[in-house]
């Protein structure tokens, strides 16, 4: 028997409905005569909880940070034992099995967790659906590859699960900890590998708003006369030009009108230094993949990306459109065949545009999108060659599919040209320039007439004008010249869709050229089926609100205090590129797992660490006088009740009980004696950064081999890597941590024992 394990149950129908049949229906699966079908829905299976690897992580404490499973445990989520169980028993009772997850390393890797979890041993084929359609999938079914192939994208997914884990269940609790220290009791701080650089983004980009001031600026333009015509020019600053700001604009207005009066007084004709006409030609859009999508829809619809990700998903599952959750813009050449039957259905679609469209189109034509090349495991979002009725479609999904059709259509159209002039000339010993272009074929930009040209310059209103044909060093006549005031303009807030397009283009945000570099060839951070989800956290954690109609994002108080308390590394999608980098890597077959993560661990560890010396704005009625960064809290001890702050163990201040208050005298008059011991070390960052991550690897070892034996069983309760030493300070004695600088954990001394 051979059975196919889909995504999900709608997959798993169109796949029986394209096998041999009659289907059987059963609880759980479908039968046929060429097999059984069965489905996830989605991650069936989940990563443990720490809790989940052991109870004691169910409070949330400082010193068992970093928590690092020894051996990964995958549960069956509640809501999916019984279908579990069904596709366990169908698993058993199979000759073949079929995966048929999504093609992408997640789908890869939700049905490759399954039969890792039961220990299958049978032979494993794998089927790529790109489409839904019967075509589709009969053709896929037809060239089934060996599972072992897709390998790589499965470890791929695997070290991108488990690198989010450890970042995600250890720093939220670090800083979760470091927030609670400092008296913020409520809070919950989530941090994760793409969602905090996410969030670090709107809170920097709101920081320029409020920072930012407008600067008057002034663009003088001038019309000069031919024969039969009169056109406009602006004119341009020469470089020792005065009054100019660093970004080249005039920006002294007297120096504008000195101008102005000097080319009313010039005599002399103005002269054309420069003539040009080239003839341009514009490729085709390409096609969409998720992200160009969504941020699309955004802009002409004001949709948000998950209802784009949610209305393809469904266009999809209709077998309208192909799969949704692609990062790729190009179509395999052997599609192009496909083209004359997708057209001819778009004629008759209902949608006016998209029929005239259609019925003018010529499938002879191959645009760039056609590339092997350029395609892995899917290719970009089209329509299919099912029949549709756009009147069946509600209003999203209408708006939706016709962005789809609509670049599907233009790829047969032809190129678009224009000869794009440019003319520059000298006046009363000035300069000036005007760019204009003329139309020779629209080719496929006429599917697109009523959207701004993407070369157009709110700054030059002459730019794209229409110019008469001059020569170089003809005479023309000054006709007049007026000074325009404009003012500089704030960026504008992200909204979900353009903040989806900074994480595709984060590249855009990184000054290093080399992490620029890696962040642009990996298409961004996240990925297309993540990217909307994680805004979509970020709001429902209120780490970002929405304002206004375009549901600008705004970043609350909380987004503010845990992004100013991370440090670099977290804050900046440097890492993260190096990471996807690997990520990559790997699913092509470079790397180990094992590799990856030690690098994880290490990073994690380091950070852990630093979120111990983090700066939290301290909230509380009695803040401790010695370090200051955390609160006094009533504890109870072997000698009754006592004060101590909340920043132990990084800082040992207590102070007896007075009335229910802590005896604040009594505690100031400890400071000048607290710091005369080594904790004052506690209180300084002496981190390094997570490029220093391998060294510090290395060094570790060395550091504890240099602890004496009798100290070996005093591992310290901190960083979980040094050993505790007993130590005499002026003071008296006390233990303090192998690990220092990198750990400036200490303890006082009782009986020659750590009192920890």
């Amino acid at each position: 028997m051979r059975l196919y394990i889909a995504e999900k149950p709608s997959m798993g129908n169109e796949i029986a409905k394209c096998l041999n049949g009659p289907i059987k229906r059963h609880d759980g699966y479908l039968q046929t005569t060429d097999g059984v079908v069965t489905w996830a829905f989605g991650h069936i299976l989940r990563q443990a909880e720490p809790n989940e690897y052991d109870i004691k992580y169910k409070v949330w404490r400082a010193q068992d940070l970093p928590i690092i499973p020894d051996k990964w445990k995958m549960l069956i989520e509640d809501s999916c034992k019984k279908q579990f169980n069904i596709i366990e028993s169908l698993i058993a009772k199979a000759d073949e099995i079929v995966n048929a997850g999504d093609p992408d390393r997640e789908g890869q890797l939700l049905i490759d967790e399954i039969l890792d979890y039961v220990k299958n041993t049978k032979p494993v084929k794998r089927i790529l659906l790109n489409a839904l359609d019967e075509k589709s999938i009969k053709k896929a079914n037809s060239v089934l590859q060996d599972n072992k192939n897709f390998l790589p994208l499965k470890l791929s997914a695997l070290a991108r699960a488990r690198a989010d884990w450890l970042i995600g269940m250890n720093l939220s609790r670090a800083y979760t900890l470091a927030a609670r220290r400092a008296g913020h009791n409520k809070l919950v701080l989530p941090v994760g590998r793409v969602k905090t650089p996410t969030l670090a983004l709107v809170v920097r980009r709101e920081r320029e708003l409020k920072d930012f001031k407008p600067v008057d600026y002034y663009i003088i333009k001038a019309d000069f006369k031919t024969v039969d015509s009169t056109f406009g020019t602006t004119w341009k600053a020469h470089s020792a030009q005065s009054g100019l700001d660093s970004e080249g604009r005039l920006v002294d207005k007297s120096i504008a009108d000195e101008l102005l009066a000097k080319f009313a007084a010039e005599k002399n004709q103005a002269t054309v230094l420069n003539y040009s006409k080239t003839e341009k030609k514009e490729s085709q859009c390409l096609p969409f993949s998720l992200s160009s999508l969504q941020v699309l829809a955004g802009r002409h619809f004001g949709y948000e990306p998950q209802q784009v990700l949610d209305t393809a998903q469904h266009l999809y599952e209709r077998k309208l459109t192909t799969y949704p959750r692609s990062d790729c813009e190009y179509l395999p050449v052997n599609q192009l065949g496909d083209a004359g039957g997708i057209l001819n259905n778009l004629q008759a679609c209902g949608e006016t545009d998209l029929q005239r469209w259609a019925a003018d189109a010529d499938s002879k034509i191959k645009s760039r999108a056609w590339n092997d090349k350029k395609i892995s495991a899917h290719h970009a979002i089209i329509p299919t060659s099912v029949r549709i009725k756009t009147a069946s479609l509600n209003a999203m999904e209408r708006n939706i599919y016709f962005l789809i059709a609509r670049s599907y259509i233009a790829q047969f159209y032809p190129l678009h040209i224009f000869d794009q002039i440019k003319l520059s000339l000298k006046f009363a010993g000035e300069n000036f320039q005007a760019t204009g272009r003329t139309e020779r074929q629209l080719g496929w930009k006429s599917l697109y007439m009523s959207e701004k040209h993407p070369s157009e310059n709110e700054e030059d209103d002459t730019k794209n004008a229409i110019l008469p044909v001059i020569n170089k060093g003809d005479l023309l006549e000054f006709a007049a010249a007026t000074v325009d005031k404009r003012a500089t303009k704030p960026p504008s807030r992200f909204t979900p869709a353009t903040l989806l397009a900074g994480m595709k283009e984060i590249h855009k945000y990184v000054k290093d050229e080399a992490t620029k570099k890696k962040l642009r060839a990996i298409y961004g951070i996240g990925t297309e089926a993540t990217r909307a989800s994680i805004i979509d956290d970020l709001l429902r954690r209120k780490l970002l609100k929405t304002e206004g109609r375009k549901k600008s994002l705004v970043p609350t108080q909380t987004a503010y205090m845990l992004v100013d308390a991370l440090p670099d590394e977290l804050l900046y999608p440097d890492v993260t590129a190096v990471w996807e980098d690997y990520l990559n890597e790997l699913a092509k077959g470079t790397g180990t797992v094992e590799d990856f993560l030690a690098e994880q661990i290490q990073f994690t560890k380091l950070l852990c660490k630093k979120a111990f010396d983090s700066a939290m704005p301290v909230l509380g009625e009695h803040i401790c006088p010695l370090c200051k960064k955390g609160i006094m809290v009533r504890r109870t001890g072997k000698k009754g009740v006592f004060w101590g702050c909340s920043n132990y163990p990084r800082c040992h201040m207590t102070c007896n009980d007075k009335n229910g208050e802590p005896d604040m005298e009594m505690a100031l008059s400890r400071v000048v004696m607290k710091k005369e011991q080594p904790i004052g070390a506690a209180f300084s960052v002496g981190m390094v950064s997570a490029l220093d991550m391998v060294r510090r690897a290395r060094e570790k070892d060395a550091v504890q081999q240099k602890v004496k034996p009798a100290d070996k069983k005093y591992l310290c309760p901190h960083c979980k890597e040094g050993l505790l030493k007993r130590q005499k300070g002026k003071n008296g004695y006390f233990w303090a941590c192998s690990n220092y600088p990198h750990c400036t954990a200490n303890f006082d001394d009782d009986n020659n024992k750590p009192e920890l």
